[in-house]
């Protein structure tokens, strides 16, 4: 069966890399399967957009043979899909020489698609024999990969289905890293690049925010504008995700740097002296709720926390004030959060540090806008996200943007998704300033303020006059940071009693 001319929606997809991975079953272990079906994939898709620039170029292969200016990447003739699925011997070794000849030709791809020996052996034997490569190549040729036949991060989606279909029992998550397409189209739109931007990253997973903004500035600018370019900056501490952002940022042609590093503890981008380099556009969607020592946030060299020191049982803050860090004094971040840090600890008595730092960033009035997105959007959760807006140099001072799009969403099975109707109209909401009734409403400083900074767009902007309930995942942050508070505060008890000579001694 062959679909070079249908198109991959999400369901299709994910049978065709369930057949695909059947194919191999049996000789490697599931969450391995990933390992041998992405590089094909990664080379698929080279080989398509490649023909693709051919026939825009009236098929000229022998002129782009000789002279490989001619089109943005050049892949060899033995690395090309057609000649990969007629090759019938020797398959194991002819798929690693290919993939290494991209690499030798596209030095830009070293490391990110040569890393699969296909003629491995364990204890003497090949592990996948060229049978099942010949069938897998044969079932990955079922549909065609080029720029216009699938959306932009493929390659992201497809490690995502894999990954929670076959890897998850080695306790990843593919929702650490991947956007769902609709929320990245829409925070593109929020971001809205200007030419000349530099546009950062800091946990980029398979680059697709980083692609989503490179596509909406083409969409304005067009593609062969006049205008400044854009540069990308990027940094994801997964090596496969890694490799796919780099994958992505190639084959779009993106003026990109994209570095493989844990950017918490620390970040890739710096100046000659030490600080962090900043940028004029911020973005990320970096996984909610992660436990980080309370040290790092205190040792750190790059003056990042200082607005506040997140709870250790919660770095959204931490991550928010990095972001924030990043930014030029003209710059603009749209970041996904948790929506319980929007209003953590607010209405509470004593202090909560998720509430302290949204009083200093309410206060200092860099808040723009925040937006509510519906549930079940996101792979690794039911609960709804928040886009978080936050600008050095707002458009409406003193004034904060609400939006509840909680019911701007299309029904799915087994996710939600935003319709180009939701997306466009969420939109043109935060870039017209706009109030609509049960969609947004412009609150004044004053009123975030009465509300001990809560900052949850559905105690501003009501539809559907349900009562807000705390929901489970929100309440165990909350007992874990009064539960990290109990402990500091005994530590600092006994620490007195010692000193009186009334307790035990220090950390006995």
């Amino acid at each position: 069966m062959n679909n070079q001319n249908a198109k991959l929606d999400v369901n299709t997809l994910e049978s065709w890399l369930w057949e695909a991975a059947c194919v191999i079953r049996g000789p490697i272990d599931a969450p391995k399967f990933k390992d041998y079906i992405l590089p094909l994939i990664f080379l698929k898709r080279l080989s398509d957009v490649f023909e693709d620039d051919l026939q825009q170029l009236g098929n000229t292969a022998k002129y782009v043979d000789a002279d490989h200016s001619l089109v943005r990447f050049y892949i060899p003739n033995n690395a090309r899909w057609p000649n990969v699925a007629h090759q019938t011997t020797n398959l194991g070794e002819y798929l690693t020489d290919a993939v290494r000849a991209v690499a030798r030709e596209n030095p830009k791809l070293s490391g990110v698609i040569d890393v699969r020996d296909f003629n491995e052996t364990a204890a003497g034997s090949r592990i996948l024999g060229d049978d099942r490569l010949r069938a897998l190549i044969q079932r990955l040729s079922q549909y065609r990969l080029g720029l216009k036949d699938v959306e932009p991060d493929i390659l992201g989606r497809a490690y995502e289905y894999l990954l929670r279909k076959f890897a998850e029992g080695q306790g990843q998550s593919a929702g650490e890293f991947y956007t769902p397409r609709e929320v990245a189209i829409l925070m593109a739109r929020i971001l809205d690049p200007d030419p000349g931007d530099e546009i950062y990253d800091p946990a980029c997973g398979s680059g697709g925010l980083l692609v989503k903004s490179f596509l909406r500035f083409r969409e304005k600018y067009g593609e062969t504008a006049n205008v400044a370019p854009l540069r990308f900056y990027g940094q994801e501490i997964n090596s496969t995700t890694f490799a796919m952002a780099r994958m992505n940022a190639f084959i779009y042609d993106m003026e990109a740097e994209i570095a493989i590093g844990d950017t918490m503890n620390r970040p890739a981008f710096t100046n000659s002296d030490g600080s962090l380099r900043r940028f004029n556009k911020v973005t990320a969607n970096p996984m909610w709720n992660q436990n980080f020592a309370i040290t790092l946030y205190e040792h750190d060299t790059y003056g990042r926390f200082n607005n506040g020191i997140p709870p250790a049982s919660t770095a959204d803050w931490g991550w928010a004030q990095h972001m924030f860090a990043s930014l030029n004094d003209r710059g603009k971040m749209a970041m996904v959060i948790d929506s319980g840090a929007m209003s953590r600890g607010s209405g509470n008595q004593g202090s909560n540090r998720e509430r302290d730092i949204r009083k200093v960033f309410v206060e200092r009035d860099w808040i723009e806008a925040v937006l509510l997105l519906p549930e079940n959007l996101f792979y690794n959760t039911p609960a709804a996200g928040i886009i978080l807006v936050i600008n050095k140099m707002k458009r409406h001072p003193n004034e904060i943007l609400f939006i509840n799009a909680s019911n701007e969403l299309l029904k799915g099975r087994p996710k939600n998704y935003l319709s180009e109707e939701n997306i466009k109209r969420i939109a043109d909401v935060y870039l017209g300033w706009l109030e609509t009734e049960g969609l947004s409403k412009v609150v004044k400083l004053d009123e975030a303020i009465r509300n001990d900074y809560n900052l949850s767009p559905s105690r501003y902007v009501s539809n559907n006059g349900k009562e807000e309930i705390l929901p489970l995942d929100e309440a165990v942050v909350l007992l874990a940071e009064a539960e990290e508070d109990r402990q500091a505060v005994d530590t600092e008890l006994k620490d007195v009693l010692s000193k009186l000579g009334l307790g035990i001694k220090p950390n006995e």
